[in-house]
């Protein structure tokens, strides 16, 4: 069970729910194919070049390491992703990030000022942006490239209509 669903208190009901854009595993994707292509050559090197033994073995090592590198860091940037979890409910709009430590913001509706959406070029064709929430007393909680910002933004003011 996801840790906000596991969190409502009686009588909250979760209305949407997103997270991070697959943009934020972007770096970790590309690092991890160069990885697994480099180890896949020099494998592949090392069973058909008539190399000696001991050459072929520390090719064949060497070409396990990085094929293992990149297989991790594209599990990190999968981990990543789903490290983080942001939803809105009928009282209040929550963020969890983290997995083995873990950062959670929580903050009513009522007490929801305003909410700020920032979207560069790209992020507007991509569908991701950053998510400002100000609450009361000034405190501010920017979410970096949440995925669809605008439906996440438009979810807070409809549920902070229906409380009025």
């Amino acid at each position: 069970m996801r840790y906000i669903e596991s969190n409502l208190v009686p009588g909250e009901v979760l209305i949407y729910q997103t997270r991070l854009h697959w943009i934020v595993m972007l770096g970790h994707l590309v690092l991890g194919c160069l990885l697994l292509a480099a180890g896949a050559l020099l494998l592949y090197y090392a069973l058909t070049a008539h190399a000696s033994i001991s050459t072929a073995h520390a090719l064949e090592d060497v070409g396990a390491a990085l094929a293992l590198g990149g297989a991790i860091a594209i599990l990190m940037g999968i981990l990543r992703r789903s490290a983080t979890e942001m939803a809105v409910t009928n009282r209040r709009v929550v963020v969890k990030t983290g997995l083995a430590s873990r950062r959670t913001i929580e903050m009513l509706l009522n007490k929801v000022e305003t909410i700020e959406v920032h979207e560069t070029a790209f992020g507007r064709i991509a569908g991701y942006g950053t998510v400002v929430l100000i609450g009361t007393g000034g405190s501010s909680e920017p979410f970096e490239q949440v995925a669809h910002p605008l439906e996440f933004r438009s979810q807070v003011q409809q549920q902070i209509e229906k409380l009025r």
